[in-house]
């Protein structure tokens, strides 16, 4: 009989930055490694992870970090962790495994301990072993996890979704899912996402209908913007560029890579011979595949939008395609490249959300998840909280006891002892590591409120030049501005600001000693007023005393 402890270090009550920790006794298995897309109001940040601060303490207890599949959402905090963890095996499947190793050798990462996993074959760990079984997503080769210890299975789903059509790699094994339920489930985590929308997800992920409509309707170039990771859609609009005599260009080494292992792999069916090189991409008719990037979400639009891309220049006869979900923390971006392809005057196409889903389990993938596997304890994971606690009305309508579903943030410690919860109230300090550049937490709060306060108000900078001898001035004050007021409009101002300068600098200095401190403090204080009661603004004032 063992203690079970679970807990999420990231992936509760947010989207992406996924990170599940399941202790049995002293072995400690994390389940995803997860980033989260920076939002428009973290001022330069490239993406978030999770404070992985336990796992640093506790790492000659990691049996290993398992990986459902190839999403930056599952995989894409690997580099920044492996920097601390490098000693930690990486399991996934092969697939997932070269889009890891692609990222990791990008950063300079090539010593990381990856091993393969095997479909539907067991790996032991001691008295533990974990059992990865096929699902479908958008993805070939994305898996669950079965964690078998002496008091039961834990099931960990992934995301996933029921559609009998996706086959092969992109197939789910419903019969070794059925067969796990049978032998018992002792907790089952099961993802949220969509857990607020009715129905199947399957047909409404499927995309090939409005793809074939745009290709017949549209004769000239056609860019279609999509996630690196998202190889069901690549693949549906490569089966349709199939039936036409189009050619492709895709526009990335890592996508391109990408697609051409999934053809290598017979993931995907597709002549390599129409796929043609990046000086193509003026050809009447082409087809130009455009990926978003990790660390900035639709850079490379923004590129060819703004007429900075070498190869391409947008044109009135040109389509473009967006055929990956618009994710709600970049809304706002992705309307305003909407917006500037609309002045272009290109033909925009934008996949509703509302009515193409992603391959995310709805509400009746969930429940047939819970009937299958009929878990003792059912744990809502990935998702936001509404979506989480709409994921356990379900587990309670198929019967399952209140007290027997768990909704719990990000950090909340989970406890089964022989089998059965115990309430202890723990909690494990959580944290989020903002990525800004090659180095991990290298901004706080302290750096993105200097950043918020230089683009609402700008920068004064105020220098002052003394004698090192006589500590007489010998120029300034000087006033200079960048973002904060136009100067030759403002002549006045200035002149009044280095006025109050000069009182400071003088007020704090005698013939045998400056106090900088004082003076530094004292102009950022009174000039700060001045500029609040002038402007109503509160620009970033730096002063800057040197002597000679």
């Amino acid at each position: 009989m063992s203690k079970i402890r679970m807990f999420a270090l990231g992936g509760l009550n947010e989207v992406g930055k996924n990170m599940y920790v399941v202790e049995v006794d002293r072995d400690i298995f994390v389940f995803e490694a997860g980033l989260k897309y920076a939002d428009d109001s973290l001022l330069g940040i490239d993406y978030i992870i999770p404070n992985y601060d336990y796992l640093i303490e506790h790492k000659d207890r990691v049996v290993g970090i398992f990986i459902t599949h190839g999403h930056d959402e599952q995989m894409g905090a690997l580099a920044d962790m492996l920097v601390d963890l490098k000693d930690v095996p990486i399991y996934a499947t092969k697939f997932t495994l070269d889009i890891i190793e692609q990222d990791l050798m990008e950063e300079g990462i090539t010593d990381a301990k990856l091993v393969e996993l095997q479909l539907h074959k067991k790996v032991n760990f001691g008295k533990n072993s974990i059992f990865p079984i096929r699902v479908s997503h958008s993805i070939p080769d994305s898996v669950m996890y079965v964690l078998y210890t002496e008091d039961g299975a834990i099931v960990f789903t992934g995301n996933y979704v029921f559609d009998p059509s996706m086959m092969d790699a992109f197939g789910s094994d419903i019969g070794k899912i059925a067969y796990v339920g049978k032998q018992g489930v002792l907790c089952l985590l099961g993802e949220s996402v969509y857990a607020t929308k009715n129905g199947f997800t399957c047909p409404n992920h499927r995309a090939c209908d409005i793809i074939r409509e745009v290709l017949n309707k549209h004769e000239g170039r056609i860019l279609v913007n999509i996630m690196q990771a998202q190889i069901f859609r690549i693949q549906e609009l490569l089966e349709e560029v199939k039936k036409t005599d189009r050619n492709v260009v895709i526009m990335g080494k890592k996508l391109e890579n990408i697609i051409l292992k999934a053809i290598d792999y017979h993931y995907i069916s597709f002549d390599k011979n129409r796929i043609k090189n990046i000086h193509h991409v003026g050809d009447p008719g082409i087809i130009v595949i455009v990926s978003n990037e990790r660390e900035v979400p639709y850079s490379n639009m923004k590129r060819i939008i703004r007429g900075y891309d070498k190869f391409i220049t947008l044109t009135e006869e040109d389509t473009v395609v967006f055929a990956s979900p618009i994710y709600d923390s970049i809304e706002v971006t992705s309307t305003q490249i909407f917006d500037s392809i609309a002045k272009i005057g290109c033909n925009l196409v934008v996949l509703s959300k509302k009515q193409y889903r992603s391959p995310h389990a709805s509400k009746e993938d969930i429940m047939m998840m819970i009937s299958m596997l009929q878990p003792k304890y059912y744990f809502p994971i990935i998702g936001e909280y509404r979506e989480q606690v709409e994921n356990a009305h379900l587990a309670y309508r198929l019967g399952m006891p209140e007290e027997n579903v768990f909704l719990k943030l990000n950090g909340d410690i989970i406890t089964l002892e022989h089998g059965n919860y115990v309430e202890e109230n723990e909690k494990i300090k959580v944290d989020e590591i903002l990525i800004d550049g090659k180095q991990a937490g290298d901004v706080g709060d302290l750096v993105l409120k200097d950043r918020e306060l230089l683009g609402e108000n700008g920068i004064v900078i105020v220098t002052t030049t003394v004698d090192k001898a006589t500590k007489k001035i010998l120029a300034g004050p000087e006033i200079l501005t960048r973002g904060f007021i136009y100067v030759k409009d403002n002549s006045d101002l200035i002149e009044e600001a280095s006025k109050i300068s000069l009182e400071v600098i003088a007020s704090a200095t005698n013939p045998n000693y400056v106090d900088f401190n004082k003076v530094k403090v004292g102009i950022r204080e009174k000039l700060g007023k001045y500029f609040f009661q002038e402007t109503s603004s509160k620009p970033m004032i730096i002063v800057v005393v040197q002597e000679v």
